[in-house]
């Protein structure tokens, strides 16, 4: 995976990590080391770390390829540094391409009368063929439970007498072209593509718990440009959804209301951002450049008329995310509990105020402590790279990937994962 220039404890595996979002590009670089207790995951480490402002993207899709890859290339480079390692590969995050949740059964008949391995593949490949019948580039695959003969409830079927073998899938698909451009980005960075992960998923798993996931949970990370929602039921994986808003939007409207600056607006948002309006903001000011004024002339705005301008935009990206969760009939499953996670959801208020809007309990999570990670960075805005972490520690630390089909190209590109880790439920 990787050329190393110092030693690393004996049994351990180091992997590389990429967040390529809309606000900034991070590049993590751990070692796995072995898990004291057989199939738990692995005990993890950071060993180097990049991470900068975005170029060349808009909504989580590529727009600029030059600009893009020279952030992507840079934020490796520092990763590469820090490590003192030079990775050959790295599992990215997908937000981009429309993201699609579809759940369906599959089935295959059972020729010889008890259930092999190869009837499971074969099941497995139908299912693939089947989440790919549009043209859609297939991202995440998972199995939620087994049925012999219409009895549900097996774990591992094989070796059981049966006539007939279906499963319940879960799958996740984008569109191709936008998928396409991020590997682009990655190759011309001289790395192979070890397996793609979709961001709602990566999120979901460093900022919420086993047991939640267990009893039903929806995790919500509103990046930059976009919000992604990922639902559970059982501890299954059953939902993906994405709304092309996020906090850059909340940045714009305080742009355009202030007639500020785009940095300036993010500072503010930053400093004095809230969505819990107190009687004394009202009379608290405070002081910012007008946009495009050459003599340095301050506008002023109270903390009450801030939130004036951020209430409105986030009501209306979790209005969508409601509409998104209502049209694909998962609240039912998924448990009464929200966790909130991105950078949007360090504004001051974020969970009572997304409690309101969706009329379900929330909490705002940061993603699980990766051991080195310097304290700023132990943030809901790293949830995606730490839960990439996650699905590389999970189990044996093993992704499984397979080769593209031939429309994503050749070359590195052949080496698209896939997250088709069916075992993991």
């Amino acid at each position: 995976m990787l050329n190393r220039e110092k030693s690393a404890p004996k049994g351990s595996e180091i992997v590389g990590l990429l967040d390529i979002g809309t606000s900034k590009v991070v590049c993590i670089i751990a070692a796995l080391e072995p898990s004291p207790v057989p199939g738990e995951p692995r005990v993890t480490r950071l060993l180097g770390l990049g991470h900068l402002r975005s170029r060349g993207l808009k909504s989580g899709v590529i727009i600029d390829l030059a600009e893009a890859e020279a952030t992507v290339r840079a934020a490796i480079a520092q990763a590469e540094r820090m490590a003192r390692v030079t990775l050959e590969e790295v599992l990215v995050s997908v937000s981009c391409g429309r993201l699609q949740s579809s759940n369906f059964s599959a089935s295959v008949d059972v020729p010889g009368g008890v259930i092999r391995t190869d009837d499971i593949d074969r099941l497995m490949a139908g299912g693939h063929a089947f989440a790919e019948r549009d043209g859609r580039t297939l991202i995440h695959l998972n199995r939620i439970g087994y049925r012999i003969d219409g009895v549900a409830g097996a774990s591992d079927p094989r070796g059981l007498a049966a006539s007939k073998l279906a499963a319940d899938l879960h799958t996740v698909a984008a569109d191709e072209a936008p998928v396409r451009n991020l590997m682009l980005v990655v190759e011309r960075c001289y790395l192979n593509v070890r397996a793609l992960i979709a961001t709602p998923y990566a999120s979901a798993l460093s900022a919420t718990t086993e047991e939640e996931r267990a009893l039903g949970v929806t995790c919500i990370d509103i990046g930059g440009g976009t919000a992604t929602v990922a639902s559970f039921a059982d501890g299954h994986f059953i939902h993906a959804a994405t709304v092309p808003l996020g906090g850059h939007h909340i940045t714009l409207d305080i742009a355009q209301s202030l007639q500020t600056p785009l940095a300036e607006a993010e500072r503010i948002k930053t400093l004095y951002g809230s969505l819990v309006v107190a009687q004394s903001d009202e009379f608290e000011t405070f002081s910012f450049p007008l946009a495009g004024d050459e003599d340095g002339a301050l506008g002023q705005a109270t903390k009450a008329e801030l939130a004036g301008i951020i209430r409105p935009r986030v009501s209306n990206i979790l209005g969508l995310v409601r509409e998104r969760l209502e049209k694909a009939g998962v609240l039912d499953f998924a448990g009464e509990r929200v966790v909130l996670t991105g950078g949007a959801s360090a504004l001051v208020g974020f969970g009572e105020f997304a409690a309101n809007a969706l009329g379900r309990p929330a909490r705002v999570a940061t993603p699980q402590p990766i051991a080195g990670m310097p304290q700023g960075s132990a943030s809901p805005a790293f949830s995606t790279v730490a839960g990439l972490l996650a699905v590389a520690a999970s189990g044996s630390g093993e992704v499984p990937v397979r080769r593209s089909r031939e429309a994503l190209g050749g070359g590195y590109l052949e080496r698209v994962g896939e997250w088709l880790k069916a075992g993991f439920a």
